[in-house]
C-alpha cells in the first residue's frame, strides 16, 4: 500500500448526522523506535505489545454544517473537545494539527462539526502515554464515517472496503497524530517500520507480527509502576528531533534492525531469557540515546533504577523470567509470563509497589486491539 491508496474517491452516501464509539488501547514498545523521518515516518522499526486493560473510549459525533454561506473562503475545522465530561481548549491545537494533516485522506472533514469526547480507564497524568490510545481511537471513529459515506446500497460488495484495508488506513490515519498510535489498531504483537526481517512491514502504518510465537508469549503479564506522574521534562516529539544529528544515531538505527531480527528467533523458540536480555537492552539504550543527545536530559528517576536493580537481584536468586521495559519516561513495564504471574506480582506488591508514587500500579496483559462499541 502507498499513500496514494488512501486518498478515497467520491463517497457515495450522504450522512447528516451521527455518532460512533471505539475503545482503543496503549502499547508497549519491545524494540522501540527513537527518532523519525519527515511525515511521521520512524528512523528504524519497532515491534510491540498491545495492552489491553489501559485504554482510551472515544465518542465522536458529528453533525453537518451548514456551508451555504461560505464563497471562497476555505472553512476553518470545526470541533470541541471533551476529557472525562470537561472542555479542553488545550488539547484543540494537536487536533487541527491531525486534522490538517489527514485532511487529503479524509476530505469529509470540513463538512461537519465534530464533538469528540474521550476518556481514559487509566488515570490521567499518570505518566502512561495517552497519545496512542486516544488518537487511534480518534483515527477509527473517523474511518467509520468514511466507511459509513463510501455505501452505495446495503447490497453492496464491500470487499473495496474491507477490514484489512480498515485497519490499515485506520493505522497509517494514527501515526499521523502520534506515532505509536498506529501500533494501537490491532494486536497482539505488531511492528512498525520497514524490516527486511519482516514481510510486508511499512513506515506507513503497523502491521500484525506475520510469525510463529511461542506459548510462553501467550497471556504476557505487563505491571505498570507508575514512578513519575508528572509532566515530562522533555517531549518526545523534541527527543526524536535531538537524532537528527545524535552521535549515535546511525549505530541505534542499524541496532534496532538488529534485534527485530534477533526476536524473530526467540519469539518462535520461547527463550524467555534471551528475550528478557533483549527487552531490558533496548530499554536502557533508548534512555541512553537521551543521556548523550545535545542538549542531553534524563527521564529516568532515582525510584527507576531502585526498582530494576530489585528486579535484577529477584531474577537472579529466584530464577524466574521477570524483566522490564521502559518508555520514554520513568515509569517501569515489568513483563512477565502468565505462568509465573503468582509469585512474580507478590514480590511487585511487596518490594516495588513503595517506589511508586502514591503506591499507584496498574496491571495489564497482552490485547488485542481496539473494539467499536
Amino acid at each position: 500500500m502507498t499513500k496514494q491508496d488512501f486518498i478515497p474517491k467520491a463517497y457515495h452516501t450522504k450522512i447528516e448526522n451521527g455518532t460512533i464509539t471505539w475503545e482503543s488501547p496503549s502499547n508497549i514498545a519491545l524494540v522501540k523506535y527513537w527518532g523519525k523521518k519527515k511525515n511521521q515516518i520512524p528512523e528504524n522499526p519497532s515491534i510491540s505489545f498491545t495492552l489491553d486493560n489501559c485504554k482510551t473510549i472515544t465518542t465522536l459525533s458529528f453533525v453537518k454544517r451548514d456551508l451555504s454561506t461560505v464563497l471562497k473562503v476555505t472553512p476553518d475545522f470545526s470541533f470541541e473537545v471533551f476529557l472525562d465530561g470537561e472542555k479542553k481548549e488545550g488539547f484543540k491545537s494537536k487536533i487541527q494539527t491531525f486534522f490538517e494533516r489527514i485532511e487529503l485522506y479524509l476530505p469529509f472533514l470540513r463538512d461537519y462539526h465534530f464533538k469528540i469526547e474521550t476518556s481514559n480507564t487509566f488515570p490521567h497524568s499518570s505518566g502512561i502515554a495517552s497519545s496512542a490510545s486516544g488518537m487511534s481511537a480518534l483515527a477509527l471513529c473517523l474511518m467509520s464515517i468514511e466507511k459509513e459515506l463510501s455505501v452505495i446500497s446495503s447490497a453492496i460488495d464491500k470487499s473495496h472496503f474491507s477490514d484489512d484495508y480498515f485497519n490499515q488506513k485506520a493505522s497509517f490515519l494514527a501515526r499521523l497524530g502520534s506515532g505509536s498510535a498506529c501500533r494501537s489498531i490491532e494486536g497482539d504483537l505488531i511492528v512498525w517500520g520497514e524490516s527486511k526481517s519482516v514481510e510486508g512491514s511499512s513506515g506507513l502504518f503497523g502491521v500484525k507480527y506475520p510469525y510463529q510465537v511461542h506459548e510462553n508469549f501467550k497471556e504476557y503479564q505487563d505491571t505498570i509502576l507508575l514512578i513519575d506522574k508528572g509532566e515530562k521534562q522533555v517531549s518526545s516529539t523534541v527527543g526524536h528531533n535531538l537524532m537528527h544529528n545524535h552521535p549515535f544515531a546511525q549505530n541505534r538505527f542499524q541496532q534496532a534492525h538488529e534485534n527485530l531480527e534477533e526476536l524473530k528467533s526467540i519469539l518462535e523458540s520461547g527463550n524467555l531469557d534471551k528475550f528478557i536480555a533483549l527487552i531490558e537492552s533496548e530499554a536502557l539504550t533508548l534512555h541512553a540515546m537521551m543521556m548523550t543527545s545535545m542538549p542531553y536530559f534524563i527521564l529516568m528517576k532515582p525510584n527507576t533504577l531502585e526498582i530494576i536493580n530489585k528486579i535484577w537481584n529477584f531474577r537472579k536468586d529466584t530464577g524466574l523470567h521477570i524483566g522490564f521495559t521502559l518508555d520514554a519516561g520513568a515509569n517501569v513495564h515489568v513483563l512477565y509470563p502468565k505462568k509465573e504471574a503468582e509469585v512474580i506480582l507478590e514480590f511487585i506488591k511487596n518490594e516495588l509497589v513503595a517506589y511508586c508514587q502514591n503506591g499507584h500500579y496498574i496491571c495489564d496483559r497482552i490485547g488485542f486491539g481496539a473494539k467499536q462499541l
